[in-house]
């Protein structure tokens, strides 16, 4: 059972997993470091574990520690308890939420690793946005994908931002990220996909001709500013466009992904 440690003092050098969470830059460093990620709220600490992430440590206040009782007794790693004060002070942020957890981190499977026995994949391509990653995983889980690739410049989908909004869908939602930019599509090609790039470039096909009678199919999405990249969107085997009211050119990359993956799903 996790041993319950009450912490008074913000500079504890215990809670070090904790400080400063809105300063992006140092948790990417901080986290890459000492490899690991946080959880916030009970749904999501509670998925990171069910799904068998280690912990290795709690933060909560302590009203918050029945809702976790159970996930609490199964463990072994210290629950510091504070106040939501406290908890304010070393987090930078209002933990509204109430429960924090630091989890380790595990190493990235290879890409053949994750595509194995998969149908319907998506590929990102620099969605450096944490709110955007999550949401797409998200989607992607809850309409039927298999697996999500990342080019590496593609933000974190550990990071605590994007855990929070996928609800924990990024602990079983298989991932990793692509080791090379340049040559990706065609690796995903050579594997037994259909690339299909999302784009609102002249000539694409409407989404649903795209992908009807698709097998293994991968749907690549691009940046939120300029979307894809000439390099990808000229390596796909098709490109699609999801067809809009006039006036309307674009939407949000993870909009567009809940759609693209609810029409493939249906393909």
């Amino acid at each position: 059972m996790a041993e319950l440690v009450t912490v008074t003092a913000a500079d504890d050098p215990r809670l070090a997993d904790y400080r400063d969470l809105r300063d992006v830059q140092l948790r990417r460093h901080v986290e890459a470091e000492r490899g690991l990620f946080l959880a916030e709220g009970e749904k999501v600490v509670r998925r990171a574990v069910e799904a068998g992430f280690t912990p290795r440590s709690f933060l909560m206040a302590e009203r918050w520690l029945d809702g976790l009782a159970d996930v609490l007794a199964t463990s072994t790693a210290p629950c510091y308890v504070v106040t939501e004060a406290l908890a304010e002070q070393v987090t930078g942020f209002h933990v509204h939420r109430g429960a924090l957890a630091s989890l380790e981190r595990r190493p990235l499977p290879p890409v053949a690793e994750v595509l194995a026995g998969a149908r319907t994949v998506l590929v990102l391509e620099d969605v450096v946005d944490h709110t955007n990653v999550g949401a797409i995983m998200r989607s992607g889980a809850a309409l039927g994908v298999d697996a999500v690739l990342l080019a590496p410049r593609c933000a974190d989908p550990l990071y605590r931002r994007s855990v929070k909004v996928a609800m924990g869908a990024v602990f079983t939602l298989p991932w990793t990220r692509l080791p090379d930019w340049f040559d990706a599509l065609p690796t995903v090609s050579a594997a037994g996909f259909t690339t299909v790039a999302l784009t609102v470039a002249p000539g694409a096909l409407p989404l649903e001709e795209a992908v009807a009678g698709l097998g293994r199919l991968a749907l690549v999405l691009g940046s939120e500013g300029h979307g894809l990249s000439d390099r990808w969107e000229r390596a796909a085997d098709r490109r699609a466009t999801i067809p809009m009211r006039e006036g309307i050119d674009s939407l949000n990359v993870a909009a567009a992904t809940a759609v693209a993956c609810y029409v493939a799903r249906h393909r």
